[in-house]
């Protein structure tokens, strides 16, 4: 085929108005960017990743190995294996205080499959979900893909991006099907306090709201912080819906495994959508999360502390550089530094600058734009802490020239 008949027949595609609504994760085009810099074999400091760099601990490897070997390889029901739900259940309630029964839990093909599908089983055309910034940079585009409009509200640096109950309510209208909550956050770290957090329960279960709950990254949290889900507060069930993960909390990214916990009729919402898309998660990943979920935390324990150090170490770094100002993450493993006072007319915006950062200096991060926050960039402490020292030796030497 001649290449201009090729450019005539991609043209006259007609693509769905769901999929014309929503665009590319950016996260994903700096991982690209960067692979493609790596592929030619720049040494590139690489910030933009949103995983841990540790492997998956060898327990769970193994039970994986012994799925293989008994050939586990066979569909599973929707939902998952009854004993990975009944695990989730036991899980959550010891490490979270919740009480849920597996007929409530529905495992999907990772966390953001879980808040995918709970979006698309909820939201009807023109319905709002309240979300606030920064945001994860998919919830926007999941609820534009699902018909709804989402409804923005602004967090600030000295509350470390924290929502406040007030402005949830101020955003809150008619229209609201959904607020969703994620603490400890992507990409700022923000931690929403307990009391806090039971405040905006109480707003959505007064106005008839549901409260999608993201906890991706539960158990990473600093200093006297507890993991913490609203689904332990009393009678936080009948307008909560938790998305879990394995990816952080295991080291399990590849394995793409998560779950929703909700109302058993929504959840029976979800497996019903779930059995005419992607049907059950795959059957190895669930034996592995079975181990997950009854096996050992140790690595929980040992990734926190190395990601403790490298908070510390990136975040000191980062303030050290003149015109940079940094939060203290409370969660998560990203620091979300503000860098404003580095645009001018020559780099107009965070975009610019991380284009000119990643080419002139090989230094990967995501720009704040992604996740509704400009002037920011969202820097993963997930690597090693040579390469943090290296990245920051980088990045003081780009903002100096951008003072100089």
């Amino acid at each position: 085929m001649e290449p201009a008949a090729g450019m005539k027949m991609a043209e006259a595609i007609e693509l769905s108005e769901s999929v014309n609504r929503i665009g590319a994760s950016q996260t994903m085009a700096v991982a690209a960017a960067a692979e493609q810099l790596k592929s030619r074999g720049v040494d590139v400091a690489d910030f933009g990743a949103g995983e841990p760099d540790f492997p998956t601990p060898e327990h769970i490897k193994r039970a994986a190995i012994k799925a293989l070997d008994e050939n586990r390889t066979k569909y599973t029901s929707t939902a998952g294996i009854l004993p990975l739900r009944q695990a989730i259940c036991d899980w959550h309630a010891a490490q979270l205080g919740s009480s849920y029964q597996p007929s409530e839990v529905v495992v999907t093909a990772g966390g953001k499959h879980a808040v995918f599908n709970s979006i698309c089983a909820l939201v009807n055309e023109g319905d709002e979900v309240v979300i606030s910034s920064p945001y994860w940079v998919s919830y926007p585009d999941m609820v534009k893909y699902a018909g709804g409009r989402p409804v923005f509200i602004a967090t600030h640096e000295e509350r470390n991006f924290c929502p406040r109950p007030s402005d949830v309510e101020a955003a809150l209208t008619g229209r609201t099907r959904i607020v969703i909550v994620n603490s400890p956050s992507n990409p700022a770290g923000a931690v929403v306090p307990r009391e806090e957090f039971a405040k905006i329960l109480g707003l959505c279960e007064r106005r008839g709201v549901w409260l999608l709950s993201d906890e991706c990254y539960s158990h990473f949290v600093y200093g006297e912080a507890k993991p913490f889900s609203v689904a332990s507060l009393p009678e936080a069930k009948g307008r909560v819906i938790v998305a879990g993960s394995f990816s952080k909390t295991f080291a399990m990214t590849g394995w793409r495994l998560g779950y929703t916990m909700s109302p058993q009729p929504l959840a029976a919402a979800i497996t019903k959508l779930q059995s005419q898309s992607t049907s059950n998660s795959t059957s190895i990943s669930q034996y592995a999360g079975l181990e997950a979920m009854r096996g050992p935390m140790d690595s929980v324990a040992a990734m926190l502390a190395e990601y403790d150090r490298r908070r510390q170490r990136i975040v000191a770094g980062l303030r050290a550089i003149p015109g940079v100002t940094c939060a203290m993450p409370q969660g998560a493993f990203y620091a979300f530094p503000n860098i404003s006072a580095h645009l001018n007319a020559a780099v107009p915006d965070d975009i610019a600058l991380s284009k000119q950062l990643l080419e002139r200096e090989h230094v990967a991060v995501v720009p704040g734009t992604a996740f509704g926050a400009p002037g920011h960039l969202r820097i993963s402490y997930a690597t090693s802490m040579d390469r943090i020292d290296e990245g920051l030796r980088r990045m003081g030497r780009f903002f100096g020239r951008s003072l100089g």
